[in-house]
């Protein structure tokens, strides 16, 4: 099926009660046992299952082409998830331009578990090749990168990790599964956040491990699933669901809205630098021809000065939202190295974008006249 077609059909309920159109709520923490103390519909407590949680996962797995999914309760928690899943002494390779809470859960948690990690540019496949150790287990990806934009080629990447026995996930939070599809590509898993464009209300906090097969590594992630509890709420999973049945129209539109803001954007003549992958003029733009069906709705802008004239830049706004996030149909912009703090290694002079469903032409005015203050 096409993506729509199977948004909508993944995300269908046969209701046996009502025959309802739209999937119920099921808010039971606990299912009722048959005369024989059998669990006739393999309900047992809604931490280890609920059947919103089992369609959104189905649907999921569905759309990325993979076998199993594991929703969580936030895209941290699937990320502390696959990090649990390893053991003391195993290396992890991150990408150097990787939402900042990756690479902080390693160094903050995970370190005092024996498990080390090193940052590397993975658009560089002899960077990546001379970062693994004979303990490497994992190779993380995340491309587009936040908040640069860096487009890291999948297949090679992938081919790579194999040759030296680790596994490879990629973050396909920006690319969704409509935009690009990290498991046809050889990834072992892709992890999303589903907070963003998945759910793409900015209405609910979620994440998910999806599987390109059930592996023994899949079924220990649904081990910790299960004892950890970091799960998402029945109504938590609804939201997300019903937020996929809109994804593929939501995100073309969106990426061809943020086409023409990068457009302008460059252009400009107090913008220093555009990143998106849509731009002929970007580094990645042949490999994210190759590997994505379109650029997608996310960019980064730096603008000529510093900090002082990107804060001014945003204050002048009036119709782009100042807000970290992403993927909501309002558009959001933040200066990504203040919500990274002092640690930060973003330009002072960079501004993060999500472009929403709003008339690309009001964006465009928007952001001309503030950046007339610069």
């Amino acid at each position: 099926m096409h993506p729509e077609t199977l948004a909508l059909r993944s995300t269908h309920f046969a209701d046996a009660n009502a025959a309802a159109v739209v999937s119920p709520l099921y808010l039971s923490t606990t299912f009722e046992r048959d005369a024989n103390y059998e669990l006739p519909h393999g309900y047992l407590y809604t931490r280890a299952g609920n059947p919103n949680r089992h369609q959104l996962e189905s649907a999921l797995a569905a759309l990325e082409g993979g076998a199993v999914a594991t929703a969580f309760a936030s895209g941290q928690a699937a990320t502390m998830a696959l990090f649990q899943g390893l053991q003391p002494g195993d290396h992890v390779i991150v990408p150097d331009d990787a939402y900042y809470g990756t690479p902080l859960l390693l160094q903050d948690i995970f370190s005092g578990w024996g498990i080390t990690f090193t940052k590397v540019d993975t658009t560089q496949p002899l960077a990546v090749e001379e970062a693994f150790r004979p303990e490497t287990k994992l190779l993380c990806l995340e491309t587009p990168s936040n908040p640069l934009l860096k487009v890291t080629d999948i297949a090679a990447m992938v081919r790579l990790a194999r040759s030296r026995g680790a596994i490879t996930v990629c973050d396909n939070t920006w690319g969704t599964p409509i935009l690009q599809k990290p498991l046809d590509l050889g990834c072992d898993i892709v992890m999303h956040s589903t907070t963003k464009y998945l759910g793409g209300h900015s209405d609910v906090l979620g994440g998910a491990l999806v599987f390109r097969e059930d592996t023994p590594v899949a079924q220990r992630i649904r081990q910790i699933q299960t004892l950890g509890g970091a799960v998402p709420s029945p109504f938590d999973c609804w939201l997300i669901s019903r937020g996929l049945k809109t994804l593929a129209v939501r995100v073309r539109q969106q990426s061809a809205h943020a086409q023409r803001v990068a457009e302008f954007l460059s252009g400009h003549p107090a913008v220093e630098q555009v990143h998106y992958p849509g731009l002929e003029s970007h580094a990645g733009f042949a490999v994210a021809r190759q590997q994505m069906i379109l650029p997608g709705a996310m960019l980064s802008v730096q603008v000529k000065g510093g900090a002082v004239e990107a804060l001014r830049f945003i204050n002048k706004l009036g119709l782009i939202i100042r807000a970290t996030s992403l993927g909501g149909v309002e558009s959001l912009i933040e200066h990504r190295a203040s919500v990274e703090g002092p640690a930060s290694t973003t330009p002072a002079n960079l501004l993060r974008l999500s472009v929403g469903l709003e008339h690309p032409d009001d964006l465009i005015e928007d952001l001309r006249q503030a950046l007339d203050v610069v």
